[in-house]
């Protein structure tokens, strides 16, 4: 049995520990070891989420131990955790690490590679954004085992808290990051349930007096990176019993907070430092910082009225080149509590852009102004906040507001920020609301996990139910317009209770992978298990694609088994699936979320034949098997090379051909891939055919599958290598393939590709493989999976052929998609960095557009404007890049990216993937 109940409060920007003995109800504070200075340890109740990586020699080791006698582990050289950490990175550009929850949460990179500190040199040691949220929690283990000897951490009941708008993707590599520290055993509870769970503690003996006339509360929580939004439900309880409390309603990911508020300052101080130069990634991050502190001071109750701001020099200029901004408290105030809680009217919603908001490589609201989001949160949630209030909710059209606020969050430590925004709730209400006071918005979370587990185990005060925040559907793959899915857990699914799916069953084959994918939804609409949903819209979220691979019994020969599914929210918070047998309930599979493989493709069971609504389905598929059908059946060249133009006229133009249409053909030629090798016409066909329908690789239910299956021809090579077209619509497959193609299998192309491409001066030979050279460096330029240094190679080698008059549009083409500053499909840490990109992109200036159009769109693709200041090139040469499109008149699309950072049309999409998509399929942006 556990001596201590321990809660974690694993922040963007601090983190805290709240713990309480056994048999003992209050709640006390950890004061967690740490460096404050070089040297100098002192304990804090607050443990800055942030890591600084010295340079070789930069600190000395005797000046970095804890009590604990070793530097906390991570990387190459030991890094600084905690407040020191936070002090240097504001002295120092480019060593910290920061928000790393805030890339927990992002899907759009790999979590689990090494890319942060974010934009920072090579000679900097990085981390993962899962390793530096477990050295958090490492350094947290180890300052409580050196002060509870006798009690270590990893025995103790935890609970940690994440964001309530957490995917299961980033719940479950919270619990990783969790096991990576040691920390093997815990439950995970939403900030803002924890939030009023302590405010609950806090006054249980006085409960039903302090919630009386309360029928509906808004928990918001706007910390350092996050806005977390939830909705409680008050229901009086029997005489002299508590309230019964329930979750409602739970907001989708926000990744807005305190973080953006210091980058809306720094780039305020950024322009009144002068300068001709857009700062680096590096010391902007620094700036950042400085701001940082400047609004907790200028905000804070006791504030001055101006705080400067200092941006130190680089290199040996560190003081001599210092410059300074006073920053005033009045435009912090207009800045911050105007542009982040501007007043508005209760039916606005956030304001779209056609340019998203990237900095840092986070991917930010476009709209920054948390009033709008609210609006649309309540607006969401309408019908079950009018059911919560009941008699005194508001006449039909008028939205209703909930009538008690908590507020929680470092953000509300400023007192203008708070007072704003209870402000505009009692405008939309018509009233005031009643606000809860919350002593302490840094700590109630820590505090509340503790409460939760008191009430849990204990039966200290009350628990808040509810739930599971979301519901989930599985994707179905033999759905007729492939946006349908099948409940297969409603939202408000209690913590342990397993939904099981009877009507439906899966054969799936032993030994092999098997993947589902989910979707999940935080509507309040009252799905029930088992019901067909639509899953077209706005209010739906893809999840990581689900997994196992089921063991083959010993002794047995059946390869296929009828498996059942099987739902439920664990007690740790997280969804668990199961593969149950339709034979012998008692086996039992369980799923995994791959949490590192492509979000943006689909997979689910495995099951390769989709039922289409295409009449003339049927019909195109025997004209697939009368060309590569059984070997007894007889086919010219000529009825062979007919085959693609037969299927235009039974299905229509091919242009046309939709994702379902598409992976079915796929499918089909993908049974019959042994019979291609019949002639050189039947390989060069069903080469065509298949990169074709498989094309980007991703975006359809079970394409991971399809890709696999593809790949393991790739080791088998042509049959006809004699053949020029051949080997043209070789490369040409890998080419259509390679958004579904994982790293490992782009390094295993790229190596034999490279091998070819080293002899293209050699093209005067009559090697039938290089007069696929185009195709080549086509292939060569779109496997953006990838490392850095490879994509690297592959553009200076491409800028050499450059110099050839002789080359074609496809060398500009390819040198445009390898320096391009926003990747089709490929995670954003591989793309090629903004300064040896800014060097192609001067070539690229050289060429006179006219004469060669096709180096203008390069120009384009490498100077687009993303926003993120470490991928960015410089303005001065996005600017002359404008002004040469312009002077061209070339397509507005095309400036416009590059000037405001709009998103590519679908021209500009297709012309970047080198041919159309399938229609509704978008790469770039998505």
């Amino acid at each position: 049995m556990s001596t201590y109940l321990v809660g974690i409060d694993l922040g963007t920007s601090n983190t805290v520990v709240a713990y309480a003995a056994a048999g003992d109800e209050e709640i006390r504070l950890l004061s967690i070891d740490q460096l404050v200075g070089p040297g100098e340890v002192a304990t804090r109740p607050l443990l800055p989420s942030v890591r600084y990586h010295p340079a070789t020699g930069e600190l000395d080791p005797a000046s970095l131990q804890l009590p604990w006698g070793t530097p906390t582990p991570g990387g190459d050289a030991a890094p600084v955790i905690g407040s020191y950490a936070r002090d240097l990175g504001a002295q120092v550009p480019g060593r910290l690490v920061a928000s790393a929850k805030s890339w927990l949460s992002h899907a759009g990179v790999d979590r689990s590679a090494a890319i942060l500190p974010w934009g920072a040199g090579d000679d900097v040691t990085k981390v993962s954004p899962l390793a530096a949220s477990a050295s958090y929690l490492a350094h947290v283990r180890a300052a409580w085992d050196a002060r509870f000897p006798d009690s270590p951490l990893a025995a103790q009941e935890i609970v940690l808290t994440i964001p309530a708008s957490f995917d299961e993707g980033a719940r479950a590599l919270t619990v990783e990051a969790a096991h990576l520290a040691g920390l093997p055993t815990l439950r995970l509870i939403e900030e803002p349930q924890a939030a009023f769970q302590d405010w609950l503690f806090r006054h249980r003996d006085s409960l039903t007096a302090e919630l009386a006339g309360s029928r509906l509360v808004l928990v918001c929580d706007v910390g350092g990176g996050t806005t977390d939004l939830t909705l409680i439900q008050v229901e009086a309880g029997h005489t002299g019993a508590a309230p019964r409390l329930t979750r409602i309603g739970v907001g989708d990911h926000l990744m807005l907070g305190g973080d953006n508020m210091d980058l809306a300052l720094a780039h305020l101080i950024e322009q009144r430092l002068g300068g001709t130069e857009r700062l680096s990634a590096a010391r902007f991050s620094q700036l950042v910082q400085r701001c940082r502190a400047a609004k907790e001071q200028l905000l804070a109750a006791d504030a001055p009225e101006q705080v400067s701001v200092t941006l130190l020099g680089a290199g040996s200029r560190l003081i001599g080149a210092a410059r300074s901004v006073a920053l005033q408290r009045e435009e912090v105030e207009r800045l911050v509590v105007d542009g982040f809680f501007p007043p508005g009217e209760a039916r606005d919603t956030p304001r779209k852009r056609r340019a998203g908001i990237v900095e840092f490589g986070l991917p930010y609201p476009a709209d920054p102004a948390i009033t709008r989001h609210l609006a649309a949160f309540l607006q969401r949630h309408a019908d079950a906040a009018r059911a919560a209030l009941g008699a005194d909710a508001p006449v039909e059209g008028h939205l209703p507001v909930p009538d008690t606020l908590l507020l929680n969050g470092g953000v509300f430590r400023a007192g203008p920020l708070a007072e704003r925004l209870e402000t505009t709730l009692a405008g939309w209400r018509g009233a005031r609301l009643r606000v809860l006071h919350n002593d302490a918005p840094d700590l109630a979370v820590a505090r509340g996990a503790v409460a939760y587990g008191l009430a849990r185990t204990r039966g200290t005060g009350p628990a808040i139910g509810g739930g599971s925040a979301r519901s989930y559907f599985l994707l179905l793959a033999d759905d007729k317009t492939g946006q349908r899915g099948i409940c297969i857990l409603p939202r408000g699914t209690e913590a342990g209770h397993e939904i099981d799916l009877p009507t439906r069953s899966f054969a799936l084959r032993l030994g092999q992978a098997v993947r589902f994918h989910l979707v999940s939804s935080v509507g309040d609409t009252p799905w029930q298990a088992g019901d067909l949903v639509d899953l077209a819209g706005d209010g739906f979220v893809r999840l990581p694609p689900i997994a196992t691979v089921l063991p083959v019994p010993e002794g047995t020969r059946r390869l296929d088994v009828t498996v059942q599914l099987s739902t439920a929210i664990t007690e740790v918070g997280t969804l668990e699936m199961h593969c149950v047998s339709a034979d012998d309930p008692a086996r039992r599979w369980l799923l995994a979320f791959e949490l590192r493989g492509d979000t943006a493709a689909a997979g689910d069971e495995g099951n390769p034949a989709p039922t289409l609504p295409v009449p003339q389905l049927g019909a195109a598929i025997a004209l697939i098997d009368l060309v590569f059908g059984t070997q007894s059946q007889h086919v010219d060249a000529k009825e062979v090379r007919g085959l693609r133009a037969r299927l235009e006229r039974l299905l229509g133009p091919r242009e046309e051909w939709d994702i379902p249409v598409l992976r079915a053909l796929f499918d089909a030629l993908m049974e019959r891939a042994s019979r291609r090798r019949r002639s050189a016409e039947h390989e060069r066909t069903w080469l065509n055919l298949a990169g074709y329908t498989l094309r980007p690789g991703l975006g359809a239910t079970l394409d991971e599958w399809r890709i696999e299956q593809l790949f393991g021809l790739f080791g088998q090579g042509l049959q006809y290598v004699q053949e020029n077209r051949n080997w043209s619509e070789w490369w040409t497959l890998w080419r259509r393939a390679a958004g579904g193609l994982p790293e490992a299998a782009q390094l295993a192309v790229l190596e034999v590709l490279a091998g070819h491409l080293e002899q293209a001066d050699a093209r005067r030979t009559r090697d039938p493989v290089q007069a696929s050279y185009d195709d080549m460096v086509r292939l060569a330029a779109s496997l953006e999976r990838v490392p850095t240094m490879h994509r690297i190679e592959v553009g200076k080698w491409l800028l050499s052929r450059l110099h050839n008059p002789a080359e074609k549009a496809h060398t500009w083409w390819a040198l445009g998609r390898v320096g391009a500053r926003e990747s089709l499909y490929g995670s954003t840490h591989t793309v090629v960095p903004a300064d040896i990109a800014a060097g192609w992109l001067d070539a690229v200036l050289a060429v006179d557009w006219k004469r060669v159009e096709h180096a203008a769109f390069a120009a384009a693709q490498i100077a687009r404007l993303t926003g993120d200041r470490a991928r960015d090139l410089p303005a001065e040469r996005r600017d002359e890049a404008v002004r040469r499109l312009i002077a061209m008149r070339a397509p507005q699309g095309w400036i416009a990216m590059v000037r405001d950072g709009t998103r590519p049309d679908e021209a500009e999409q297709r012309r970047s993937f080198g041919e159309a998509l399938p229609p509704g399929l978008r790469l770039i942006g998505s």
